[in-house]
């Protein structure tokens, strides 16, 4: 505890910025200094409020690190801070709300337990509504805590609601619990947990030969009711649009688990699905400082701009809408973005259109299987 007292106030003189997987006890040790530190600031012979250093989370604060030997890629966050005051109008609330998030995370350890981040809301709502009054507030505040402590989400002991399934040729057991078999879950599939911990000490076997990501739960329904996994070694998986935490943190599991099994991506052919697919590939700005841990090596397989040339009627485009262009023009800024992604997003961005997976399904309800089985035979993904 001295040693952490005898430190600067949230370890700024650490280079690496990440968030660290940390026990309870350490979590509240840190949160301890936070406050020794603001009131050694408040009672000394110059007294002042000390603002908070967060890690920025802004674009030009990220990184992008690529391994040596494979092309794979994350974002991470570098050494600007950004500062939250009580002095300053602007940020007086947000101060406070860092704070507020700290003593519940501290209670909930001491406890024992752990919530979700909507629990949470409701929990500040009614202690705190000067300062919480919106689900957004509470999230932003959350990785404000993980900025400033630089521990992880689930460190805090807040997981946040997990939407995502998975079903396939997978077979789960968890310590002392039955074997679940994820090809005779239905259509429903698997539900997958919040608890990142429960997802870590999961023991997986497979012999799937690839892993198919879905952006949308309706194709994973179709896909999953057709039994594709008995036609095609694989494992299916959705978040139901853009993924949450849990869905990425098995997901990479299975990477590492399965490191010769291809992850290939079927999303919808517009900004917003192309987003999803680089959540799942490279992380994000927002939660860069855990980004690298979900990151996974996912290819392309779909729809792309051929797809939608070749299967796509043009009675099932739509024209892009202000949200898919701003989305557009953040993604093409990015220096991320490989350059056959760029190329693939130039020609959306150009036809004025975008096409949903859904559309595939004017050559028949069956079709979506001849089309996986198609694009994977001939290895086209990028």
């Amino acid at each position: 505890m001295n040693d952490l007292c005898r430190s600067s106030l949230f370890f700024s003189d650490q280079l690496l910025r990440y968030a660290e997987i940390l026990s309870p006890s350490e979590v509240r040790a840190r949160i301890e200094v936070a406050v020794i530190n603001f009131l050694k600031a408040l009672t000394s012979p110059s007294p002042e409020i000390s603002d908070l250093p967060l890690i920025s989370r802004k674009s030009s604060n990220s990184v992008v690190s690529r391994g040596l030997l494979t092309d794979t890629a994350w974002i991470f966050l570098s050494n600007s801070f950004s500062t939250k005051s009580l002095m300053k109008e602007n940020t007086a609330k947000s101060f406070i709300r860092v704070w507020k998030v700290m003593e519940m995370s501290y209670q909930i350890l001491l406890e024992e337990k752990t919530v979700t981040q909507r629990e949470l809301f409701y929990k500040l709502l009614c202690d705190s509504p000067d300062y919480f009054t919106s689900q957004l507030q509470v999230n932003r505040t959350v990785q404000d805590v993980v900025a400033l402590l630089q521990c992880s989400r689930f460190s805090l002991g807040i997981i946040a609601s997990s939407r995502g399934v998975v079903a396939g040729r997978l077979l789960l057991q968890a310590p002392n619990q039955e074997v679940v078999d994820c090809s005779a879950c239905g259509s429903s599939g698997y539900a997958i947990t919040g608890d990142l911990n429960f997802l870590e000490k999961l023991v997986m076997k497979s012999d799937a030969r690839y892993i198919i990501v879905v952006e949308k739960h309706a194709i994973f329904q179709r896909l999953a009711e057709d039994l594709v996994f008995n036609q095609i070694p694989l494992i299916l998986i959705t978040a139901k649009g853009y993924p949450d935490i849990a869905t990425r943190f098995l997901l990479h599991r299975m990477s590492r688990a399965f490191p010769d099994t291809p992850l290939l991506g079927m999303v919808d052919w517009n900004p917003a699905g192309l987003a999803i697919l680089c959540t799942f590939k490279y992380g994000s700005i927002g939660m860069g400082l855990e980004a690298y841990r979900y990151a996974c090596n996912i290819k392309w397989l779909g729809l792309r701009k051929d797809d939608v040339n070749e299967l796509v009627p043009e009675e099932s485009l739509v024209p892009l809408g202000p949200r898919d262009l701003q989305i557009a023009k953040s993604l093409m800024a990015s220096e991320i973005l490989q350059d056959n992604y760029k190329e693939e997003l130039a020609k959306m961005v150009q036809s004025g259109q975008r096409a949903e997976i859904e559309a595939l399904y004017a050559l028949g309800f069956d079709f979506l299987e001849k089309y996986l089985a198609k694009k994977i035979v001939q290895a086209n993904y990028i």
